[in-house]
Formats: structure tokens, C-alpha cells, sequence
């Protein structure tokens, strides 16, 4: 028979914890699914700076494990490591195939599923994935001591992750297409004024190459037309983020981008379906707005439930 639940929530980062913590405190029976370990992209990120409450910086690792540690103390059950091999989110009674073995049942159900890293999509990428391109540096930085690497992008991630890069590299060369960061003054001057970074802008990537393993990246500079290849030992990318939105397509239309329309209580068009987090149309992807987002969609469960 089918485990029977109030909520389902389909995604342990912030968004999805949050929703566990307010729909537990409710006494909604509440599972929380995940295919990884709880915290989403928290979870990579070396340092957090900007959540209330933490006057000092914290490890995106540790508040990630305070997000799942209080979700479990008011009741939530979460499921680590689980893949959803089948689902019929639909009807009045949504149903889910975990690891082709068992199936949950709930009547409402809120998928927090996040973001995963933007590709370039430039030839080599493929090839050397996982053999010198990284796309997460508290992941992977430490396998680059003392050597020399490349980080592509300009935005917050990229100039907070290279900053990161510089306790483990040698030196950190920082590849953006525009002439300026576009991350937070405060932190763009900080990696400016960091003796091991080196800034190319106006250049983007235009290919990976190396025998087993990544050698060099070439780089275009764009005013010119010239193109060059560096020598590497290995590249970071952060250019942004891609919705992972596949389990929604079908029941919802998708957005530009791949992002989920909802109402302001993060309500799908499909009955006791919620999407929240960084999946949404919306203008800001932060983790308070994350919060934000798992707070109010338990809140719109618990009404659409009772």
C-alpha cells in the first residue's frame, strides 16, 4: 500500500526546508524528498554573508543543516538520496515512485526542486567535466592547490567563489565578456585589490582543450576578434543558474526560461500543487527569498488542506 501523507515537498534547500519546518509545526504529516542531502545550493556555498541573524558569516554548509535539523525537530521526515522514478501530480491524491520500489501519496504537494549550474555550452565542456571544469568551487577547490585556474563569469557567485578559490590556488584568473563585475561593489573591489586575482575582461570562453585531461581554455577577446588559449589547470564556471523544472512540465506551462508561474501564495494552476523558491518567475532569487517562498506555500497547503 501507499504511504499517505498531508504534504509532500520536493526539494530540501531553503525553500523546501522552510516549507517542512511551517507545515510540521502545523501537525500536517510531512515528508520532505530530496535526491541529494538536504540544503540545495546553500549547501556549495562556502560562506553566507547576508541572512538575518548571523551577524558573522556562516558556512552554507552549517545553515544548511540547521535548515534540515529544524525541520526534523517539529516532525518532518526527510528522505535523503531518493530518486522520483514516476509521478502523477494531477488529482485530488498526488502520487510519487520513489527508486521504482514505493509509492506516497499526498493531497498536497510543494516542489522546491532549485537551480543547477548554466552550461556555456562552448565545445570541450562536455569532454572535461569532472576532469578540470567545476562548477562548484567548495566542492572542488581543494584539489587545486597550488595551481593555477581559470573562473568564468562576473556576477556575485563568480567574484565570491574565486575569493574562495584564492586559500587553495596559486593564482585565480577571472574571464568576464562585460569591462566591469557585475557583483556587489564590496566584494568586486575585494577581489580587485587580491594580489592572487587577475581580471580579463571583455573576453569569453571559446573551448576546452587537453589529452586526458584539461590543458588550456581558449578565450576571445571581443573587441579584436583574437583569440588565444591559456594555459590551465583547471576552470571554474559561474554564469547562472537553469530552473529544475522537468517534473513540473507536465501539468503546468512553463514560463520563459523554464521557470513556474504562480500566484503570490505560490499557488500552480493545478489544485494542491505549489512551486516555491528558485524555480519561480520572480525578480530576485536570494535565500531569504527562498524562505520567503517555503513559508508561504506550507501556509497556502495548510488552508487549501483544512
Amino acid at each position: 500500500m501507499a504511504e499517505r501523507h498531508d504534504v509532500v515537498v520536493i526539494g530540501a534547500g531553503p525553500a523546501g526546508l522552510t516549507a517542512a519546518i511551517y507545515a510540521a509545526r502545523a501537525r500536517l504529516r510531512t515528508l520532505v524528498v530530496d535526491e541529494s542531502i538536504p540544503g540545495g545550493q546553500v549547501k556549495t556555498t562556502h560562506k553566507v554573508s547576508n541572512y538575518p541573524g548571523f551577524p558573522e558569516d556562516i558556512k552554507g554548509s552549517e545553515l544548511a543543516a540547521a535548515f534540515a535539523a529544524q525541520a526534523e525537530r517539529f516532525g518532518a521526515r526527510i528522505r535523503r538520496a531518493v530518486e522520483i522514478t514516476a509521478h502523477d501530480l494531477a488529482g485530488p491524491v498526488k502520487t510519487l515512485e520513489l527508486d521504482e520500489e514505493e509509492t506516497i501519496e499526498a493531497r498536497a504537494v510543494i516542489v522546491a526542486t532549485g537551480a543547477k549550474p548554466r552550461p556555456l555550452g562552448v565545445p570541450g565542456e562536455d569532454v572535461f567535466k569532472g576532469r578540470g571544469i567545476s562548477y562548484c568551487a567548495t566542492c572542488d577547490g581543494a584539489y587545486f592547490e597550488g595551481k593555477d585556474i581559470h573562473v568564468i563569469g562576473g556576477g556575485n557567485s563568480a567574484v565570491e567563489e574565486s575569493l574562495f578559490l584564492t586559500q587553495f590556488a596559486r593564482s585565480v584568473t577571472i574571464v568576464h565578456q562585460f569591462h566591469e563585475f557585475q557583483a556587489e561593489p564590496s566584494s568586486a573591489q575585494e577581489a580587485l585589490s587580491n594580489p592572487k586575482i587577475r581580471v580579463l575582461f571583455g573576453h569569453e570562453p571559446r573551448g576546452f582543450h587537453g589529452e586526458t585531461a584539461l590543458e588550456r581554455l581558449e578565450v576571445e577577446e571581443l573587441r579584436t576578434k583574437e583569440r588565444k588559449q591559456l594555459r590551465t589547470d583547471g576552470v571554474f564556471v559561474f554564469i547562472g543558474m537553469v530552473p529544475r523544472t522537468d517534473l513540473l512540465a507536465r501539468y503546468v506551462e512553463l514560463a520563459p526560461g523554464g521557470y513556474v508561474e504562480t500566484t503570490d501564495g505560490m499557488e500552480t494552476k493545478v489544485p494542491g500543487l505549489y512551486a516555491a523558491g528558485d524555480i519561480r518567475v520572480k525578480r530576485f532569487r536570494q535565500i531569504t527569498t527562498a524562505v520567503a517562498d517555503g513559508t508561504i506555500a506550507a501556509l497556502a497547503a495548510q488552508k487549501y488542506l483544512r
